[in-house]
């Protein structure tokens, strides 16, 4: 890379970073916008700006000249862009899909497959040797969520939790004991951490996808020895692509087509392993829509009772 092409990179993904902080770029009739929630800029947009740039060319006739990235820092902010049309397609987890369509009328789609997986399903999981063998066990203990931006390891296992009748319970500092026979959590920031506070026994209990169950890179095959799973949700998409609600018909048609149809063309390839490790981009059928509406119902209840 040229110091000149480097220059302009750095200050593309410096623009970017404070798009996110700052507020809203004019929309034009001439570009796309791909949004993403984000607390690294400049790492998403390394992995968005590829597929952007394969999709840009291809929707020419039709009067799109320019791809631009926008960062949102959190899901009320991305829904504002929405509503102003600052961002036409967003890429996102199903919960956040969610909360977007609830608050901006974003539509899904297109579910993506990531790295060959379509679905997974969020477990909480306990040190072998705890005695803890169902969701009424962690009555007056303490679990662990990774953040509350994430499906698997938040939304769904706080939901499944309440629906038990178990409450939560917030506490400040890891050996703190919940009020009242609740469930005390805390936030770990990554699925690793979850699952090394459970095996040291620094909390009961923790919630992970099981896609990080399975990856011995997030979950060492030596720690998990260790751990048992008491309880795993229902499966939800992977992750999903949605638009604004008002996105001219043709650009989010061909937005669909050209999707789809990725997964095929070799001169997508790279584009897609760096998005995410995007598979396939696939319809969404009858039930993806239930597993959305429950994630939705779940939504509301955490908002209500938690948060």
């Amino acid at each position: 890379m040229t110091c000149r092409v480097a220059k302009i990179h750095c200050l593309g993904v410096l623009l970017l970073t404070l798009a996110a902080v700052a507020g809203p770029v004019m929309a034009a009739s001439d570009v796309l916008t791909l949004g993403r929630i984000s607390d690294d800029p400049r790492n998403h947009y390394g992995q968005l700006k590829p597929l952007l740039d394969y999709i840009v060319p291809r929707m020419q006739d039709l009067g799109i000249r320019q791809g631009r990235v926008l960062m949102a820092r959190d899901v009320r902010q991305m829904a504002n862009y929405l509503r102003r049309g600052s961002v036409d397609w967003v890429t996102e987890t199903p919960g956040m899909a969610m909360e977007l369509r609830n608050l901006a009328g974003a539509q899904p789609l297109l579910l993506t497959e990531r790295n060959g997986s379509a679905s997974y399903r969020s477990y909480i999981i306990v040190r072998r040797d705890s005695g803890i063998r169902d969701l009424a066990g962690l009555t007056g203990r303490s679990i662990a969520f990774e953040y509350v931006a994430s499906t698997s390891a938040y939304l769904v296992p706080v939901s499944e939790l309440l629906q038990a009748g178990l409450p939560l319970d917030p506490l400040t500092a890891i050996g703190d004991t919940p009020r009242n026979g609740a469930v005390g959590y805390l936030f770990s920031r990554s699925e690793t951490n979850t699952a090394m506070w459970v095996a040291k026994g620094l909390v009961s209990a923790g919630a992970i996808s099981s896609l990080g169950w399975e990856n011995p890179r997030i979950l060492p095959p030596s720690v998990r020895r260790e751990l048992v799973v008491i309880h795993e949700s229902g499966p939800m998409p992977r992750g999903l692509e949605l638009v604004r609600p008002d996105l001219d018909a043709r650009v989010r048609e061909r937005l669909r087509e050209l999707l789809q149809a990725a997964a095929d063309d070799p001169q997508a390839a790279e584009a897609m392993q760096q998005f995410f490790g995007a598979s396939r981009f696939l319809p969404l059928d009858a039930g993806h829509e239930a597993q959305l509406r429950r994630l939705a119902e779940s939504l509301v209840r955490v908002h209500r009772e938690v948060e």
